[in-house]
Formats: structure tokens, sequence, C-alpha cells
């Protein structure tokens, strides 16, 4: 989901002369940054990349690769390099690094972003930033009811925050909303005081969002998708992109904490291989994701206009 860290330098080719070398005994250099892609919760479109470069000093030896491992996974605070399955360690090490059109908000507990990879017209991820949390399985990590209730808090909120961008981007395509929006005028014309209450209700676009964790993640550090249910956006290009939101890989935060025998727990089970199923009609596509995709792109103008 994430790209692999770019290393920003390299060391030079040239050998240091010894008083060079000596100058840098002990120095550590370390630096991240990242330019923000465009999405929906930003409106300045910019190229999107993060990268994190550290330069040793050649008195010292890096880590081998199982030793970081097992630094890591006592402390995940320890890691400062993030490649690879590890690339959502760089958000929660240093929030603070990246702009508002990546990192939409954080605390000293969690930090949410913007996907890298959305799968649908709005698309958030929500981390954890608990270090003992950080490194479970979901499933491991949700199983402790005071966590639990922390991020099922957390991810109320992000609800009300995805479903207010899904009314501002799409609300003038809805029947519901307009509704509404003709109702108020009539109010306004008239010099009358605007009751909410007496409004239509205009669209619950709440309904429109889910939020869950996939039974296999496919990164490292903690994390839970809180996204709208279109399923409508270019880096949707896979079987297995589609149905780890349309199938039971993904698991509704709602649902925990996961009995011992749900059915989702199975390791055995394979929800990406399965048929692909339109999430608004049922329309059974089998293997073929292009029809579907196809498909996919007359159920969200209809969607629009609910």
């Amino acid at each position: 989901m994430y790209p692999r860290m770019q290393l920003l330098g390299r060391r030079s080719q040239a050998l240091p002369s010894l008083p060079q070398r000596q100058a840098k005994t002990g120095a550590l250099h370390s630096s991240v940054t990242h330019v923000a892609s465009s999405h929906p919760l930003s409106p300045t479109p910019a190229a999107d990349s993060i990268a994190v470069s550290e330069l040793l000093s050649p008195s010292k030896q890096t880590p081998s690769k199982a030793a970081q491992t097992s630094q890591t996974r006592r402390d995940p605070t320890a890691l400062t390099t993030f490649a690879g399955c590890d690339g959502l360690g760089a958000y929660t090490h240093a929030p603070e690094s990246f702009p508002r059109s990546r990192v939409i908000s954080f605390n000293d507990s969690y930090v949410t972003i913007n996907d890298l990879y959305p799968k649908s017209s709005v698309h958030l991820l929500l981390l954890p930033r608990h270090r003992e949390k950080q490194l479970l399985h979901p499933f491991e990590a949700l199983q402790d009811p005071t966590f639990l209730s922390s991020v099922q808090q957390e991810v109320r909120g992000l609800r009300t925050l995805v479903a207010k961008e899904l009314r501002r981007q799409f609300g003038k395509f809805s029947a519901k909303e307009r509704i509404r929006e003709e109702a108020m005028e009539k109010a306004l014309e008239s010099g009358q005081d605007i009751d909410e209450s007496s409004l239509p209700p205009g669209r619950d676009w709440s309904k429109d969002v889910i939020a869950g964790v996939h039974t296999h993640p496919s990164m490292s550090h903690l994390h839970i998708h809180v996204l709208s249910i279109d399923r409508h956006n270019a880096c949707m290009r896979h079987r297995k992109h589609y149905n780890s939101f349309a199938t039971p890989f993904l698991v509704d935060v709602q649902d925990f904490p996961l009995s011992e025998e749900d059915m989702r727990r199975r390791k055995k089970e394979r929800w990406l291989e399965r048929d692909l199923v339109c999430w608004r009609c049922g329309k059974n596509f089998g293997n073929k994701f292009k029809a579907l995709k196809e498909h996919l792109e007359k159920e969200f103008e209809e969607w629009k206009k609910e």
C-alpha cells in the first residue's frame, strides 16, 4: 500500500581522508521529507513521495536486519527509517514532518492520514501511536477492551468527518440534499427563521461510510481504514483491491471483540479470491474485474444521485 522509502543521501565514492573520517566519527544524520499528493480532503495537488535517509559515520556498523527487527518489536519507536511494510511508521514517528494534505490530524495517541493509495472517493487511515499495540495484529490489539473503546471513539469521529466530506463533494448531485436545500431557500426568501427540525432531513452520508481492519494486513503498523462505501478510485486496480473492502476480509471495528470461533479468524478463508460482487446491486462478475470496474462507474453516478 505504501511505496518503499527512498534514500536521499549516498556516501561519496571517494574515500575521505583520515582527518575527515575522524571529524565524522559518531555523526548521525537523518531526514524525513514528504511532498503530498492531491486528495479529496486536500485542495492543493502535488506529487507525492516520502523519503527517509540515515547517514552513519564510518566508525559505526549498521545493525543487522535481524537485530533491527528484534529491537523494533520491543520498541516500535526505535525504528527511524521506514521502508516497505514498515512505511506507516513514518507517520506515527514524526507526524509533524508531513503536510496537512497527508496528515490530517495527530495527538499523543493517534495519527489520521489520507491513504496514499485510496480505494474510495474518501479513504482515511487511523494510526494508533500506543507503543505496546503498534505492531500487534489487529485481532490481538483490539481484544483489549480499554484500547478498543478508544479506537471506536476515534473512528466515530472520523466517520463524521468522512460524511461531511462526502456531502461537500457530492451533495449537489443528491436528490435528498436538493429537497433540503430547496426548503431552506424558501424559508430564507420568506424571511422566516430556519428551524432545522422542520426541514427535510437530507441525506445521511454517515450510512455511506465503512470502517474496519483487514484480517491479514499488508502493513506492519496497526491501522484502521475509514472510507466511503463507493469503492470508486483510480487506485482500485485489481481483484484483491476490491475484495479487500467488499468481503469479510474487512472486519468492522464495531464487531470487536471477536469470539475465538468467529469465521473471520480462519486463515484458510480465501476472501480475496472470491467472486467479484457489486457492493450496490449484488451483481456477480465472477473474476472479471474489468467488467466490474465498468459497472462500478455507472453505480457511482447513480449512488451520488440518491
